[in-house]
């Protein structure tokens, strides 16, 4: 069963160590650089929500989810919206369907609206990362036709 749980002291370390494999780490930044990411967007007026993604008891993965101001440039459907940043499995997690439960949580917690009122969802992606695309497709993302930062935008209407 798949979980969302906050950082804490005690679990710091092992997401700190969950890493994708070689050829995934052009798609996502280190769960550090994310935490990282975390305190700037905080002490910028954002609102980030990190989470250690669970499998039972088990480290997975890591999300990265914030709403409004990212702290990078935006598309047009960034404000007053939700944005994950960063989803990913562990290299010897994947393919064991961790990473669409983990969705179905990430936006069942969204839909809950915790830093304020939305009607969408979105997600910045490298285009070549088909795997992504097919999951945020399979939830009902589409892309808007933006790019930024050599990454496309796609959209989900909460």
């Amino acid at each position: 069963m798949i979980s969302l749980r906050k950082i804490t002291l005690e679990n710091r370390r092992a997401m700190f160590n969950l890493e994708v494999s070689e050829d995934q780490r052009q798609f996502v930044a280190s769960n550090l650089s994310s935490v990282a990411s975390c305190y700037v967007l905080l002490t910028n007026g954002g609102h980030p929500f990190p989470f250690v993604i669970y499998a039972d008891e088990q480290p997975v993965g890591f999300v990265l989810l914030a709403y409004g101001i990212t702290g990078y440039e935006e598309p047009s459907i960034a404000e007053d919206n939700y944005c994950i940043m960063r989803l990913m499995i562990d290299k010897q997690y994947q393919n064991r369907g961790y990473g669409r439960e983990a969705m179905e949580k990430i936006l069942e917690f969204i839909r809950t609206c915790p830093a304020g009122s939305a009607d969408y969802c979105w997600i910045p992606y490298k285009s070549d990362n088909f795997a992504a695309k097919k999951l945020y497709e399979s939830f009902g993302f589409r892309d808007n036709g933006e790019v930024f930062n050599n990454e496309s935008i796609t959209v989900l209407r909460l």
